[in-house]
């Protein structure tokens, strides 16, 4: 045996409990996003040019609905994880990312300002990286969640600055 001993109940509990908050939480961003977008999609984002790498639209609901499933877990591995003197901080920068993430529908999709949401979204991507970062030296399996979620906003930043560009 290695000497683990299983966790209490009221450890499992907190542990569940935990990951239903980020989950929730995920889902609560991603649906206020989702009702930010829905006003454009069918709308405005269909009549604009697009450059040739754009993806077809039902491409969005199941990567944004696997990443926010990754990016919930990731941080509620790293709140498990995380030391007492470095939650808050992991806890701090992964609100932020989540609230950005949020911002740039609102800016691009709600706002329909496509060079301002290029802005936020260069800030999007550098927080997720920050992010991992500090997720990483948490847990690695936390850190490594997020790299799909900064590979798929790097090439949405890509994509703005397109879309910005023939616009």
């Amino acid at each position: 045996m290695s000497g683990m001993t299983n966790p209490s109940p009221r450890t499992r509990s907190r542990d569940l409990a935990g990951l239903g908050a980020f989950v929730a939480i995920c889902a609560v961003v991603s649906a206020i996003g989702g009702w930010v977008t829905s006003g454009s999609v069918d709308t405005w984002y269909p009549a604009l040019q697009k450059p040739s790498f754009n993806p077809p639209g039902w491409v969005f609901a199941p990567v944004w609905t696997l990443l926010y499933l990754m990016i919930a877990f990731a941080g509620w591995r790293a709140w498990r994880s995380c030391a007492p003197d470095r939650v808050r901080t992991a806890m701090l920068v992964y609100s932020a990312q989540l609230a950005l993430n949020l911002a740039w529908s609102f800016v691009f999709f709600g706002g329909q300002m496509i060079g301002a949401a290029l802005a936020v979204i260069l800030l999007l991507l550098a927080a997720i990286v920050v992010n991992a970062a500090l997720f990483w030296r948490a847990d690695g399996v936390a850190g490594w969640l997020l790299l799909p979620y900064a590979a798929w906003v790097g090439f949405a930043a890509v994509l703005n600055f397109a879309l910005w560009k023939l616009n």
